[in-house]
């Protein structure tokens, strides 16, 4: 869009006060004009916001996303001829409007096609993929699993398919697709396997109450939800219709949809922490030295734990137990000071002297900012937690944490650390998950530097 003003202003400054390029170029800017400029983009991008050009287009067809392309362009251009009746702004003229749109809408158009190409590509090549279960074995769901192999630009891996005993499910199977399990095993399925999306593809009229269950224990575990028929009120604000060709699909998000938001929150994320390890630097050196010499063994412990959809990473953390330390959990399980599936030791007899200080101080969580430069976790987010106090969670609403990017630090980290019951951890990253913005993630960061320096709740 900045290219797009530049652009459209050239031809009504050649023709309209017969300036020469080269002049153009080199005339100093007004302040008025600057703000003029700003003030275009922010109409712009509140347009492109409101008309859903940030939300994901990953089912949306070539032509819905070039239509609302045109119909942004449109709205923006009109707004400007608005505001310069309005205020009387004589920068715009019909020969710079009608060129702002045109341009703007010729370069978005191509932009975003060339995107989908490459989009296409990446996921073609195996990456970013989403995991994909249908509930139900009619014809409508056999429609739709042909359809999702035979668009794999979609980035779509089938898991199988969910269903009862039913007639038709003998001439299902001719089709060679497994079903993985019925309604009744359904949640412990959602529990044990990454699922990133459920489509029900059930009839409602005889289906509602199994298909409403079912979308109701979907969206308590955090996992995205399509419906390829009437939807059912589920209570939740965060919804809109999409295509699976050729059927039409409604999605219903138990935080969300990824947007503009989302890509600064990554890109802070990314400048955020190779900053702060450039800086630190000098400091993981100096620990680094302390731990080799206060006990052997490793300089990092390295632990998988379960992220987004309950994918497993290898998280880095600086050690400071013993080097066979996770192996003797057992030995001190008795010992576990927190409630609920987590398991936590006050004074743990297992940390070596240097580690008590890391721990105090937190210091220890520093290597996760490789984490986050990976993108396996965000510095702002529910904490990733070991598989061992996966397995031992005991109702599925818990589980919806694992529907964003776990964080080094959230409301958890600012309310009382390893002294807050479980069920209040949970209860935090639940707000933070249905209140998340921008403007929280910042607030939380800034938060953390003083809760970590108190050392209040560390453990």
């Amino acid at each position: 869009m900045a290219s797009s003003f530049a652009l459209a202003a050239l031809p009504e400054s050649y023709w309209g006060a017969h300036v020469s390029f080269p002049s153009f170029l080199s005339m100093r800017i007004k302040l008025q004009n600057a703000v003029i400029f700003l003030a275009v983009l922010a109409v712009w991008h509140v347009v492109f916001s409101a008309v859903g050009l940030y939300q994901s287009k990953r089912l949306e067809a070539r032509r819905n996303d070039v239509k609302d392309v045109f119909t942004a362009t449109s709205i923006g251009t009109l707004f400007l001829v608005f505001l310069g009746a309005l205020f009387r702004i004589r920068m715009f003229t019909p020969i710079f409007l009608v060129g702002l749109w045109v341009m703007s809408s010729s370069t978005l158009v191509v932009y975003r096609l060339l995107l989908r190409r490459l989009l296409a590509w990446v996921r073609s090549h195996g990456r970013n993929l989403r995991r994909i279960l249908i509930v139900g074995t009619n014809q409508r769901a056999v429609r739709l699993a042909q359809s999702i192999e035979s668009r794999p630009e979609l980035g779509y891996e089938l898991i199988g398919f969910v269903d009862e005993e039913w007639p038709g499910r003998e001439a299902f199977g001719a089709n060679g697709y497994p079903i993985v399990g019925d309604y009744e095993h359904f949640p412990q399925f959602l529990r044990e396997h990454i699922v990133d999306e459920v489509v029900l593809a059930l009839p409602m009229k005889s289906c509602y109450m199994q298909a409403s269950r079912i979308a109701t224990q979907s969206r308590e575990q955090g996992i995205l939800v399509r419906s390829l028929t009437d939807i059912f009120d589920l209570h939740v604000p965060h919804s809109n219709t999409v295509g699976f060709e050729p059927d039409a699909a409604i999605t219903i998000g138990s935080h969300p949809a990824d947007g503009w938001p989302s890509v600064i929150k990554r890109l802070l994320d990314v400048v955020m922490s190779a900053a702060a390890l450039i800086l630190l630097i000098p400091l993981l050196l100096t620990i680094a030295v302390l731990i080799r010499w206060d006990s052997p063994g490793p300089i990092f412990f390295v632990q998988e734990r379960v992220g987004l959809n309950k994918r497993t990473f290898r998280l880095y953390k600086l050690r400071t137990m013993m080097a066979d330390a996770e192996g003797r959990q057992w030995e001190v399980e008795h010992l576990n000071e927190a409630s609920g599936a987590v398991f936590k030791i006050r004074n743990d007899p297992r940390l070596t002297p240097v580690g008590k200080f890391l721990r105090k101080t937190s210091i220890d969580e520093l290597p996760q900012l490789f984490n986050v430069l990976k993108g396996d976790m965000s510095l702002v987010g529910p904490r990733p937690l070991p598989v061992r106090d996966y397995q031992r969670f005991d109702q599925d609403w818990q589980r919806r944490r694992f529907s964003v990017r776990p964080g080094i630090t959230c409301l958890w980290q600012i309310n009382g650390r390893s002294s807050t019951p479980f069920e209040k951890w949970m209860e935090l990253d639940m707000e933070y998950i249905d209140h998340w913005s921008l403007g929280l993630d910042l607030k939380i960061l800034a938060k953390t530097i003083p809760a970590v320096l108190k050392g209040s709740g560390a453990a």
